[in-house]
């Protein structure tokens, strides 16, 4: 069971449908998939704590679904994308359901360095209503990087050529880790870590998926 998670940069402009082709991907390699959507910024109450509230219910959602739908989550890993792949790691940090791994897709798994960046125009101010010197407490509580040690296992998938999320936050993260495996993507954009049809979808589906069978 693959519990994924978009990105967008947390805003209203993007949402789970910007998943659908790799989610029916892993359906038919024969994984589960659970897409979760949560507010954003831009919708009523999509501010972190928002946010937050919404990833953790929807991965505890999994849990009272889980007779009705014969769901084995035993296997349950959590994949999420860009902005949604700082969600998938804070989740794993959070251990609200029993992952089995986590893998980040482009994944923003550092919020200081985020805003130290500038990545989308510094959106990372609105996701967390300051910069890191304002509310560092926020930043602390909601930055992967500085939620490490994290105990579930991480693997860190990442274009070499990605120009929206530098490949180098990845880089860092994992060595910062040592729970995390790094898998760069030779030559591979950000957008194309989550389509199917790219050439370098089956190292991407293979990170998803080595926890599930």
């Amino acid at each position: 069971m693959v519990l994924t998670i978009h990105g967008g940069f947390w805003q209203s402009s993007s949402n789970l449908h910007s998943l659908a082709p790799l989610c029916l991907a892993l359906a038919h390699a024969g994984a589960a998939v659970w897409n979760l959507e949560y507010r954003r910024i831009g919708d009523p109450g999509g501010d972190w704590a928002g946010i937050a509230d919404d990833i953790v219910r929807g991965a505890e959602e999994l849990l009272a679904l889980q007779a009705r739908y014969t769901l084995d989550l035993s296997h349950l890993t959590a994949a999420g994308f860009s902005a949604g792949g700082q969600l998938a790691l804070w989740l794993a940090a959070q251990r609200v359901v029993d992952l089995r791994g986590v893998t980040g897709l482009a994944a923003i798994s550092d919020l200081r360095r985020a805003w130290a960046l500038q990545l989308d125009g510094g959106v990372v101010r609105q996701l967390l209503g300051g910069t890191p010197d304002q509310i560092p407490q926020r930043y602390a509580a909601a930055s992967p990087e500085q939620l490490l040690p994290i105990s579930v296992p991480q693997r860190l998938v990442h274009g070499t050529a990605d120009n929206v999320v530098p490949f180098d936050m990845s880089r860092r993260f994992a060595k910062a880790s040592g729970n995390s495996q790094l898998v760069p993507i030779p030559g591979a954009g950000h957008f194309d870590l989550i389509d199917p049809a790219s050439r370098f979808w089956p190292a991407v589906q293979k990170a998803i998926l080595d926890w599930q069978f």
